[in-house]
């Protein structure tokens, strides 16, 4: 993320936390915080092309949440 980004703050399940700051360790990034807003973007990402358009406003919040769920960030 850089310094001009502005960010916002999200409440996240506790065990969610736990698994990322237990899987930070193998990756790229230093903090959970860069590493889920990684992840939520490459989400997105993958959410948006698959429906055709980043610009698609019809995305619900059962389809984000059923991707990461797909992923194995999410355990419902």
């Amino acid at each position: 993320m850089s310094d001009t980004d502005t960010t916002t703050y999200v409440e996240l399940p506790t065990d969610v936390v736990t698994r990322v700051e237990d899987r930070l360790s193998r990756t790229e990034w230093e903090t959970p915080d860069e590493y889920i807003t990684y992840v939520v973007k490459e989400v997105l990402s993958q959410v948006e092309t698959e429906l055709g358009s980043a610009d698609n406003d019809d995305i619900t919040e059962e389809e984000v949440r059923s991707r990461l769920k797909d992923l194995g960030y999410l355990n419902e």
